[in-house]
Protein backbone atom coordinates (compact mmCIF):
# COMPACT_ATOMS: atom_id res chain seq x y z
CA UNK A 1 0.00 0.00 0.00
CA UNK A 2 1.09 3.45 -0.57
CA UNK A 3 1.61 5.74 2.09
CA UNK A 4 -0.45 8.58 1.48
CA UNK A 5 0.13 12.31 3.22
CA UNK A 6 -1.76 15.13 3.02
CA UNK A 7 -0.31 17.68 1.48
CA UNK A 8 -2.45 20.82 3.51
CA UNK A 9 -5.59 21.07 5.30
CA UNK A 10 -8.80 19.92 3.53
CA UNK A 11 -12.19 21.99 4.40
CA UNK A 12 -14.15 18.82 6.52
CA UNK A 13 -17.08 19.02 4.59
CA UNK A 14 -16.18 19.83 1.34
CA UNK A 15 -19.06 20.25 -1.08
CA UNK A 16 -20.30 17.40 -3.81
CA UNK A 17 -19.08 18.85 -5.96
CA UNK A 18 -15.50 19.36 -4.45
CA UNK A 19 -15.88 15.43 -3.35
CA UNK A 20 -16.73 13.94 -6.71
CA UNK A 21 -14.49 16.21 -8.62
CA UNK A 22 -12.55 13.90 -11.79
CA UNK A 23 -8.98 13.87 -10.27
CA UNK A 24 -7.84 14.72 -14.04
CA UNK A 25 -4.65 13.95 -15.91
CA UNK A 26 -1.83 12.73 -14.40
CA UNK A 27 1.00 15.17 -13.60
CA UNK A 28 4.35 15.56 -15.66
CA UNK A 29 7.20 13.25 -14.43
CA UNK A 30 9.12 16.36 -13.71
CA UNK A 31 6.01 17.42 -10.93
CA UNK A 32 7.16 17.62 -7.72
CA UNK A 33 6.10 15.24 -4.89
CA UNK A 34 3.75 17.45 -3.32
CA UNK A 35 1.45 17.62 -6.88
CA UNK A 36 2.04 14.12 -7.42
CA UNK A 37 0.53 13.38 -4.11
CA UNK A 38 -2.67 15.82 -4.07
CA UNK A 39 -3.28 14.59 -7.89
CA UNK A 40 -3.16 10.75 -5.81
CA UNK A 41 -5.40 12.22 -3.77
CA UNK A 42 -8.32 13.22 -5.73
CA UNK A 43 -8.50 9.91 -7.10
CA UNK A 44 -10.92 7.19 -6.26
CA UNK A 45 -8.26 5.20 -5.43
CA UNK A 46 -6.45 7.30 -3.25
CA UNK A 47 -9.58 8.62 -1.56
CA UNK A 48 -10.39 4.60 -0.59
CA UNK A 49 -6.47 4.06 0.73
CA UNK A 50 -6.68 7.90 2.73
CA UNK A 51 -10.28 6.74 3.99
CA UNK A 52 -8.84 3.31 5.18
CA UNK A 53 -5.85 4.96 6.77
CA UNK A 54 -7.90 7.53 8.88
CA UNK A 55 -9.45 4.69 10.68
CA UNK A 56 -7.01 2.20 11.11
CA UNK A 57 -3.81 4.19 12.23
CA UNK A 58 -4.66 7.47 13.36
CA UNK A 59 -6.65 6.89 16.41
CA UNK A 60 -4.22 4.99 17.31
CA UNK A 61 -1.66 7.33 18.12
CA UNK A 62 -4.71 10.03 18.80
CA UNK A 63 -5.01 7.99 21.97
CA UNK A 64 -1.49 7.23 22.88
CA UNK A 65 -1.04 11.04 22.43
CA UNK A 66 -3.81 12.57 24.04
CA UNK A 67 -4.91 9.60 26.69
CA UNK A 68 -1.85 7.79 27.87
CA UNK A 69 0.05 11.56 27.23
CA UNK A 70 3.14 10.99 25.29
CA UNK A 71 4.18 13.74 23.57
CA UNK A 72 7.45 13.44 23.81
CA UNK A 73 10.55 10.90 24.75
CA UNK A 74 11.82 11.26 27.95
CA UNK A 75 15.18 9.35 26.38
CA UNK A 76 17.87 10.07 23.98
CA UNK A 77 19.25 7.60 21.25
CA UNK A 78 17.44 5.41 19.01
CA UNK A 79 17.77 2.60 20.80
CA UNK A 80 16.44 4.04 24.23
CA UNK A 81 13.53 5.60 22.27
CA UNK A 82 12.97 1.48 20.67
CA UNK A 83 12.85 0.70 24.59
CA UNK A 84 10.28 3.63 25.24
CA UNK A 85 8.08 3.53 22.55
CA UNK A 86 8.15 -0.84 22.86
CA UNK A 87 6.89 0.02 26.20
CA UNK A 88 4.11 2.71 25.27
CA UNK A 89 3.05 -0.07 22.83
CA UNK A 90 3.04 -2.74 25.29
CA UNK A 91 0.68 -0.25 27.68
CA UNK A 92 -1.36 0.30 24.90
CA UNK A 93 -2.35 -3.16 23.86
CA UNK A 94 -2.46 -4.09 26.99
CA UNK A 95 -5.29 -1.36 28.25
CA UNK A 96 -7.13 -1.47 25.42
CA UNK A 97 -9.35 -4.49 25.47
CA UNK A 98 -10.30 -3.66 29.02
CA UNK A 99 -11.30 -0.75 27.67
CA UNK A 100 -13.00 -1.97 25.43
CA UNK A 101 -14.74 -4.76 27.71
CA UNK A 102 -15.72 -1.74 29.74
CA UNK A 103 -17.47 0.08 27.05
CA UNK A 104 -19.39 -3.04 25.98
CA UNK A 105 -20.26 -3.66 29.75
CA UNK A 106 -18.43 -6.79 30.92
CA UNK A 107 -16.50 -5.80 33.27
CA UNK A 108 -17.40 -6.66 36.70
CA UNK A 109 -19.51 -9.18 35.96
Amino acid sequence: MIPLLACSREAQHPSPDARFADAGEAPAATAGAVIWMRHLLKTAEGKAIYARQKFTVEPVFGIIKQVMGLRQFLLRGLKAVTGEWTLVCIAYNLKRPHVLAALSGRVGR
